[in-house]
């Protein structure tokens, strides 16, 4: 197949109708394009994965059939269709069309072509303009490509400018984030080279050690990091480790380490003098711990397959403990869009889970330590619930200092995040 729009098409019929992830959907699908065509299918793919509220908003007001009636290939076939009208100007409207009714035939869809062909029509003699909602907050979820009851709830959640803060800086595109290996090179000196290697980034001063790379491509194909001089994170993430405020000499454990990237921190934090113990439940995923901290040269992390819900006494104590759980990841739906149409009334089984390796984590931590939770969500039922929870039922440990949730924004380039330090109420006089 080397049809970029059919790919698109099929990618987005896995995602939404098979509920597949979208790294994984485009995978195979896309492979056997050229680079010009998979940009094409990337573009169109991501785009309506994105703007899916936004145009289905726009198709309901010409077709008099309901988005919700319309067979899932119909749906995807004119959400790519009304994307390539509104956001790709590069695409002539004819084409748009013509092509768009091709792929009710490439998908089996033949008795819609008319359908689809007569929407379209409509909706271009109308310069692609639509009316929008008049409800305040449907009309913020047609803007920003958000579902409505998201919207609301981040509102009553963290309130109208947080909110609306956050829905702007999902339309862009999410900043790459990098970490100074400091084990072998200096920020400035990182810096100097990427020049040299014809790789643009600059400093963030959010963190001393954290640098922005700009420009596409992938990182891999940057020299400097196959000699392991940096490894990509999030802003946020590398703020997750420095509140866990790891030293030389003491002994680590990151309950749910994959991919990586905040053990390598920690790690890189200690002068790699200590132990950074990774587990994770999936040992293919423990091997990019192994292969990131291998390339990274850091010699304190030690892998091991392990259930963070499980409590395991052969593990021993330690004097730090990261927790960073499996959540709903509404705070990177910038970088994995697909997340924003995740019911929430699905969740409650991952808070379970969060409440059990919190509780779990906290029988490792030795006294004088510190513990952190972190997610990437905004959700309090999966953050200030779940800490609050747990703290109730083990009266020994208390908060640090304040939680905090981090929101993209004015005031925060970096994911959506929430911290919770925890200590034990004997250290420190509490």
């Amino acid at each position: 197949m080397n049809n970029p729009r059919l790919a698109a098409a099929r990618a987005l019929l896995q995602v939404f109708r098979d509920g597949a992830y979208s790294n994984l959907a485009t995978g195979r699908l896309f492979e056997d394009l050229d680079s010009r065509d998979r940009a094409f299918a990337a573009a169109l793919f991501y785009g309506v994965l994105e703007r899916a509220v936004t145009l289905d908003w726009a198709m309901g007001c010409y077709s008099k059939t309901p988005v919700g009636k319309m067979t899932p290939a119909v749906r995807e076939i004119l959400r790519c269709g009304f994307y390539q009208l509104l956001y790709m100007p590069a695409v002539p409207p004819s084409a748009a069309v013509n092509e768009t009714v091709q792929l009710t035939r490439q998908l089996g869809e033949d008795r819609a072509a008319g359908f689809v062909n007569g929407v379209l029509r409509a909706f271009v003699r109308k310069n692609c303009d639509f009316p929008r909602p008049k409800d305040r907050l449907m009309a913020a979820a047609v803007e920003y490509g958000v579902p409505a009851p998201l919207i609301g709830q981040w509102r009553r959640d963290y309130g109208p400018d947080a909110a609306m803060g956050f829905l702007e800086a999902c339309t862009q595109k999410a900043p790459a984030f990098a970490r100074v290996n400091t084990l072998r090179t200096s920020r400035e000196a990182l810096l100097r080279t990427l020049a040299a290697e014809g790789a643009e980034a600059l400093p963030c001063p959010e963190d001393p050690d954290a640098i922005q790379l700009l420009g596409g491509g992938s990182p891999a194909d940057i020299p400097a990091f196959g000699r392991g001089l940096f490894h990509m994170q999030d802003l946020s993430s590398q703020r997750c480790a420095a509140v866990l405020d790891p030293r030389p000499g003491m002994a680590v454990l990151d309950l749910c380490a994959a991919p990586g990237g905040k053990t390598f921190t920690l790690a890189q934090r200690m002068g790699d003098r200590g132990r950074v113990a990774a587990r994770d439940l999936h040992p293919n995923r423990l091997r990019l711990v192994e292969e990131g901290a291998a390339r990274l040269g850091l010699g304190s992390v030690r892998t091991a397959v392990g259930d963070a819900q499980v409590y395991d006494p052969d593990l021993g104590r330690f004097d730090r403990v990261l927790c960073d759980v499996v959540c709903s990841g509404y705070g990177v739906i910038r970088r994995k869009p697909e997340i924003r149409y995740k019911n929430p009334r699905g969740l409650d089984g991952i808070r379970v889970s969060q409440y059990n390796i919190l509780c779990t984590a906290l029988n490792y931590l030795d006294e004088g330590g510190l513990l952190v939770y972190s997610t990437c969500t905004l959700r309090p039922q999966e953050n200030e619930q779940v800490v609050e929870a747990a703290l109730e039922e083990h009266p020994a440990f208390v908060l640090d200092r304040p939680m905090e949730t981090l929101i993209p924004g004015p005031d925060w380039r970096g994911d959506g995040f929430f911290i919770a330090v925890l200590r034990h109420r004997s250290a420190g006089g509490g």
